[in-house]
């Protein structure tokens, strides 16, 4: 299996998704500013097809969010939505998290979180995913990509996680991440900076 080859192949499908989508045409029509980030953002993206947004307004409007889901709904074949409403923790946040079938019947993840401009996390994940791929070689691409194909169908393990070990604990396999988070678990992804 050609990893990099793989993972340009899953990039370029999110894209096309993306655009066909109109996602993010669709939440600036209520005023939203809407940045990429994680793995679609950094080309790490590999076997668990997420594809994640940070959604900034003034003010959290839940009608406001639930027209613009409903807009998606009405035009896409989201096959589930989960909605969650944490306008009052200190994220400061709406999030949506959708499931959407391609046209080769292959299932992504939108995960569209909808953030109060100004809050607490404005720009933290931006700023972790900038950080991550000016820190990105040839060598640490590769072997995030290997570590995510190698982590076995139905284990959940947060990008973040596998980052935090490569850029910090020099981690090069699947195995070797595992024994990493038994005794380095990252505790706050969103204080964490390669």
């Amino acid at each position: 299996m050609d990893i990099l080859k793989l993972a340009e192949q899953n990039q370029q499908i999110a894209w096309e998704i993306l655009k066909e989508a109109d996602i993010i045409p669709t939440w600036e029509s209520i005023g939203a500013t809407v940045n990429l980030v994680g793995s679609l953002k950094s080309g790490l993206l590999m076997k668990s097809r997420d594809i994640d947004m940070h959604i900034y307004t003034d003010k959290l409007n839940i009608g406001e969010s639930f027209s613009v889901i409903q807009r998606l709904a009405d035009k896409l074949p989201l096959k589930e939505i989960q909605y969650i409403n944490g306008i009052e923790t200190e994220e400061e946040c709406i999030e949506w998290h959708a499931l959407y079938e391609d046209k080769d019947r292959g299932t992504w993840k939108f995960d569209m979180i909808h953030i109060r401009k100004g809050s607490k996390y404005d720009g933290t994940v931006e700023r972790v995913t900038n950080a991550i791929i000016k820190k990105l070689t040839p060598e640490i691409r590769q072997t995030i990509l290997q570590i995510k194909y190698d982590v076995p169908d139905g284990t959940m393990i947060p990008g973040i996680e596998i980052y935090h070990a490569v850029f910090i604990g020099n981690v090069r396999n699947y195995e070797e991440l595992e024994q990493w988070r038994k005794t380095n678990p990252l505790t706050n992804s969103l204080d964490w900076l390669p």
